[in-house]
């Protein structure tokens, strides 16, 4: 019999809700636990507030001795709220966050004089062991120095006894080793560019910030079902299980009522989110059983990802609490939808306008359409680049699976904004007449409100789509940080807006046209030139295959083939120019993701084989001695008959025997090609390897396996079952 299964499903069935209490509503706690500006209000002299200040909305470097004051305050501040140790808390290329706790402790030479300590130079930088994390060759393994230094622009934060200060990682000689340094110099890049391009309407911007609204999708499986899969458990999916008679078929759980103890769960972190100043506001049921999503209200880009990375943190740890355990991989179930992470992004003035967002006047629309064309332009010409920032083996799974947005990158406008590019294309190359300029400005740009309130619907399949005042990057995975993917879409907007000025002011001063006559003229050009990249029909169908192929579109399904588009000379020579990573970060960082996908595919490959020859086949030979039992007792009974009388019970120790065999050949041509592939030194090689030679044996393995589970008595089976893991609330 299956103990732990069983044991499993009578602990998860027999689970009541934990109880929970709301300390207050959620306006009044929010940002308690924050430095945020009420703390510095009350705990920073003056002079130190406006330092703080300086650095968030100008980028003002903080001195020492300003540092010292800051800390001293922040210090009283925590102390006062419990804290006992402080981190430099950060982002490094692994995906996850990184924190190293110290004492606020200190004590004189000779231990006389025990003291709270927590000055500048502790709050501006610490000095974790850089050889410890990926770095791609940018250090030696001997070479163990990098600094953490302090983001004043992301405000530290109390969680449990710790006071966390979000912080940049580097290496001794000054290369970016981790995900928000590129980042925050994106969205540097992206201020500049924006800003030079909004002074052609508003001479009062001064600056532009991105926003972004990330949707978190995730399953909640409960923590025995969770820990008796030992795959869930190393490699946060199912790597074999036949799919449940009953998934998502009937859409019953899809924005249905959300039960009992998940609810409890939800509440619970909301309101650690609310104390962290996590601003999330929604919640439901997701398609697929037993999947959830959350999503929060818009924020500055470089806060919005350190808010998700330091919620995906959080999820699991109230998950805890409840009993329940939180898969993020993007498939982490065959058969029912995956997850992803999608990320709304927006553009904001410092005068309080959304340049993605029409208003009543043309000027202003104008404006918008000058950033929503360009956003365009970027997408169709760094395609390649946009899909490889979400690349990631676990993402491979979902992209495509008619489920989640295509492998190939396609913009979605609607139907409408379609027809208002068509007209704008047609706009007269060089001055306008007067006639035309009036018909543009009433009947093309000034009725585009309208327009758009009637365009409210998007399409699901695209995997960039415009929805009425942002757009929504979908295609990114759930399991993902959000920076890899708003580095890149922040950095390729902000270059087209650089060499959209260009061109602008180029009219301008040789042409002699005006303003808007330059702007309309360039526009138009994008226009045509964009074509190829906007699409409004099925992103799953065969069809938008073959016209993607047909336009030269990139249609990347794996991770080793899309993240080619990373060292590009297009791409090096992207990131060179606006500083965002020198050719050295860039290359380091293709070399960690390519030896990230190796080591996720191999830990598979290892897991898979083990479960099959260690947990499945065990489990059918004892059925099938079962069976040979009862035949060899038909036999004794029946005499000649028992032929007969036995048949289904041989075609079926027949069949378990050709599964066997089956499992055990493709293990063992699993592992030697796992074997060959671990030989080869150049990474690029070596992921391909992975990729084309090793991971084509998982579906074979699992066919062999899901079929025995079919075939194997239920009380025998040892793997916890999908209709459990899915369907136990």
């Amino acid at each position: 019999m299956a103990t732990l299964r069983f044991q499993a499903l009578q602990e998860a069935s027999s689970r009541k809700p934990v109880n929970f209490e709301e300390i207050d509503r959620k306006s009044t706690i929010f940002g308690a636990n924050v430095f945020n500006e009420k703390a510095m209000k009350q705990y920073l002299t003056s002079d130190a507030l406006k330092g703080v200040r300086d650095a968030i909305q100008h980028g003002t470097k903080i001195d020492r001795k300003l540092a010292d004051y800051i800390a001293m305050g922040m210090k009283e501040w925590a102390l006062a709220k419990g804290v006992t140790h402080y981190t430099h808390w950060f982002q490094p290329l692994t995906g996850t966050t990184a924190e190293k706790h110290d004492a606020f402790f200190d004590i004189s030479y000779d231990g006389s004089d025990p003291v709270e300590k927590f000055g500048g130079a502790q709050l501006v930088q610490q000095e974790p062991d850089a050889s410890s994390f990926p770095n791609g060759g940018i250090r030696n393994t001997f070479e163990a120095r990098g600094y953490t230094a302090w983001d004043p622009t992301s405000p530290a934060f109390i969680y449990g006894t710790t006071l966390c200060i979000p912080t940049v990682f580097i290496a001794y000689t000054g290369e970016a080793l981790d995900n928000k340094i590129p980042l925050l110099r994106a969205l540097s890049a992206m201020d500049e560019a924006a800003t030079e391009v909004c002074r052609y309407f508003d001479k009062n911007v001064k600056k532009v910030t991105a926003t972004l609204g990330w949707e978190q999708e995730y399953f909640l499986i409960d923590k025995a079902l969770a820990n008796s899969r030992p795959d869930l458990m190393m490699t946060g999916r199912t790597l074999l299980g036949h799919t449940s008679a009953k998934g998502q078929q009937l859409d019953d759980h899809y924005f249905g009522s959300i039960p009992t103890r998940a609810l409890t769960y939800m509440r619970d972190l909301e309101q650690e989110c609310m104390l962290l100043g996590i601003p999330v506001k929604t919640r439901h049921n997701e398609v697929a059983p037993n999947q959830f999503e959350l999503a929060p209200i818009f924020e500055e880009t470089n806060l919005a990802v350190d808010h998700n990375s330091l919620l995906m943190d959080v999820m699991q740890k109230v998950a805890e609490r409840h009993d329940f355990k939180v898969l993020f991989h993007e498939k982490p179930f065959k058969g029912v939808n995956g997850s992803g992470k999608h990320n709304n992004w927006s553009l904001a003035t410092d005068t309080g306008v959304n340049l993605l967002s029409p208003s009543k006047t043309p000027m202003s629309n104008l404006q918008f359409l000058t950033f929503f064309i360009n956003t365009i332009k970027a997408v169709n010409d760094y395609e390649t680049l946009l899909r490889a920032s979400i690349a990631t083996a676990s993402n491979d799974h979902r992209l495509g699976a008619n489920e989640a947005p295509p492998a190939i990158i396609s913009v979605f406008i609607g139907e409408q904004l379609t027809k208002v590019l068509t007209e704008l294309e047609s706009v007269t190359t060089g001055k306008l007449s007067p006639e035309e300029k009036t018909d543009l400005k009433l009947n093309v740009v000034g009725k585009i409100p309208d327009v758009l309130l009637d365009n409210t619907d998007r399409n699901r399949t695209s995997p960039f789509a415009f929805t009425g005042n942002k757009f929504e990057f979908r295609a990114v995975g759930s399991n993902s940080n959000c920076s890899n993917a708003m580095t890149t879409l922040n950095a390729i907007v902000a270059k087209q807006l650089k060499d959209f000025k260009i061109e602008v002011d180029n009219l301008i001063d040789t042409k002699g046209l005006k303003k808007d006559e330059a702007i309309f003229n360039v526009l138009r050009e994008y226009i045509k030139e964009s074509k190829k990249i906007l699409f409004e029909g099925d992103g799953y169908s065969d069809a938008w295959e073959k016209e993607a192929a047909k336009r030269g579109l990139s249609n990347f399904k794996t991770t080793p083939e899309a993240i080619k588009a990373k060292v590009s000379k297009q791409a090096l020579d992207l990131f060179a120019e606006l500083g965002i990573l020198n050719h050295v970060e860039a290359e380091a960082r293709y070399e960690i993701e390519l030896e990230e996908y190796t080591k996720k595919i191999q830990i598979e490959g290892r897991v898979l084989g083990d479960i099959a020859r260690n947990h499945v086949i065990p489990t059918a030979i004892r059925y099938q001695n079962t069976l040979i039992e009862n035949v060899k007792g038909l036999k004794e009974i029946f005499g000649k008959e028992f032929e007969t009388i036995a048949k289904e019970q041989i075609i079926l120790i027949k069949e378990i025997s050709g599964h066997i065999e089956g499992i055990n050949s493709k293990v063992e041509a699993m592992t030697n090609e796992r074997r060959t592939a671990n030989h080869l030194t150049d990474a690029q090689k070596m992921a391909e390897a992975y990729c084309n030679k090793v991971k084509p044996y998982f579906e074979d393995i699992r066919n062999h396996c899901d079929k025995l589970e079919l075939l194997v008595d239920d009380e025998s089976w040892t793997l916890t079952k999908y209709r459990e893991l899915l369907l136990t609330k």
